[in-house]
């Protein structure tokens, strides 16, 4: 008999049906009551084995973690708990699985644990939930620029370029690091490597969505991009995956537009198509948020939160608003900040951050126009100010528990005022050439922005660590799997 899906069987009304299912066994209570999962659905169906009339050696083998085949009468369920179970006529066990060595058992397991054992957390519901969600805020993403009618573009994994300028990249080579080639004055000959020159991974497809962007307008990428940062936190991964629109002809307002209505629409989208897991993850926290003071709890649970990033604005001001507000604020005056805000010019960290979107304004938060000397090359100057400040038409946007989700901004698109910035960071502008010709041959102003997708995922499932929203993380000194 063709197997049926759980998610298929629990919202069923015909009875009396024969129907079979395969799935993992979550509990086996009483001899007689199979918690039964197959990945569908985080909710369970009960299958209830006749153990009177069943070999005892086969009831021994149902334990949790193993896999099973279940044919049997679909019947409306009399116990509490579920709508409908299977009557079991039939059972094979098609995986065992030894009760004393399979690490999940029925209870609760601390998220570092199961970081120790990610290749199997998939079959808690916490992670069921949480790459369930994902999955959904990847399709999402895919869904809103589609019906946008945005390009969607493959930039490269391996580039000769540094987009944020930041040095901080993972090589990419095939030389014998025991035989290294070198030239005559010691450095190393990169034309005896397999691209004939320096590669690495890429930190961002900005640049080259760029060049997409002044062909076809309105392009994004989607993808993989890597940082060799050396950051312990929860906050970072040395892999990870990020959404690049780039858009020819929107200044700084309709990118910081496009950017909120893209995070609100995946924020809809989940609250519309993962019910079931963002209320499972609700009730996790709230129990979670038992064992903290009051003080320290949340003033709104899981689906308030998101609820309440649809119904409001958000905030926008600039960088120099944002530094007297931290500057005035009170964890700055009694030096609570690990980083204090002394004046202008100060790179904002998380704390500084969080507090204005947690403490000052409890709502997401756009900042815009940030000092030039804190910003990457490619961000369109604006005119000197009266103090003689020097800002560029940068936008990050700030989410509570999260800090900067979203960075972005105007691009320069005059070639003199490119060039300038390059020459003041010491890039190479004949390693750059080919950036530089979309802006010899037809420039036009455009904008565009990174979203980091697991910070996504992260303010979205309510998760606390970004290494319990991807499925295998790659951290210092970590790369298991």
């Amino acid at each position: 008999m063709t197997r049926t899906k759980i998610k298929d069987l629990l919202n069923a009304t015909d009875f009396g049906r024969q129907v079979t299912i395969n799935g993992w066994v979550k509990t086996f209570r009483n001899n007689q009551f199979i918690a039964i999962n197959d990945g569908s659905t985080i909710n369970n169906i009960q299958a209830v084995v006749d153990f009177t009339n069943t070999d005892e050696a086969l009831l021994k083998r149902i334990t949790t973690g193993a896999a099973v085949s279940v044919t049997g009468t679909l019947v409306e369920s009399l116990g509490k708990g579920q709508r409908v179970e299977v009557k079991v006529s039939q059972l094979e066990i098609l995986g065992d699985s030894d009760p004393e060595k399979f690490p999940l058992q029925p209870k609760k397991h601390s998220l570092e644990f199961l970081r120790e054992i990610a290749h199997l957390r998939f079959r808690t519901n916490t992670f069921n939930a949480v790459f369930k969600i994902r999955h959904a805020l990847a399709f999402a993403v895919h869904k809103f620029f589609n019906e946008k009618g945005f390009v969607y573009m493959h930039t490269p994994i391996i580039t000769g370029s540094d987009a944020e300028g930041a040095g901080e990249m993972f090589r990419v080579s095939t030389i014998d690091p025991d035989n290294i080639p070198r030239n005559e004055d010691g450095s190393i000959n990169y034309k005896e490597d397999f691209f004939g020159r320096p590669t690495n991974l890429t930190v961002s497809g900005q640049l080259e969505g760029e060049l997409a962007a002044m062909a076809f307008g309105e392009i994004y990428t989607f993808g993989p991009t890597f940082r060799a940062e050396n950051s312990n936190t929860t906050r970072h991964l040395a892999e990870f995956w990020m959404i690049e629109p780039e858009m020819a002809f929107y200044d700084i307002t309709d990118n910081m537009d496009l950017a909120e209505e893209l995070l609100k629409y995946l924020i809809r989208y989940a609250l519309g198509n993962c019910g079931d897991e963002l209320e499972f993850l609700r009730n996790r926290l709230l129990e979670e948020e038992k064992q903290k003071p009051q003080n320290e709890r949340s003033e709104l649970d899981l689906l308030a939160k998101l609820q309440f990033c649809l119904e409001n604005d958000f905030e926008r001001l600039t960088y120099t608003e944002a530094v007297e507000i931290l500057r005035n604020s009170k964890p700055n005056q009694k030096k609570q900040f690990k980083y204090l805000i002394e004046g202008w010019g100060a790179d904002l960290q998380s704390e500084h951050e969080r507090y204005l979107v947690e403490k000052h304004f409890k709502k997401p938060v756009i900042l815009t126009n940030y000092p030039a000397e804190i910003k990457s090359f490619y961000m369109r100057l604006n005119e000197t100010d009266e103090q003689g400040r020097r800002t560029v038409r940068a936008m990050d946007i700030l989410f509570p528990g999260i800090g900067e989700i979203v960075g972005g901004s105007q691009r320069e698109e005059r070639l003199e005022n490119l060039l300038g910035r390059m020459d003041e960071l010491n890039i190479p502008a004949h390693e750059m050439d080919w950036y530089l010709d979309t802006r010899r041959f037809g420039s036009a102003p455009h904008s565009g922005f990174g979203l980091g997708f697991e910070r996504l995922v992260l303010f979205v499932t309510g998760m606390t660590n970004i290494r319990d929203v991807i499925p295998f993380p790659r951290t210092p000194k970590n790369a298991e799997f």
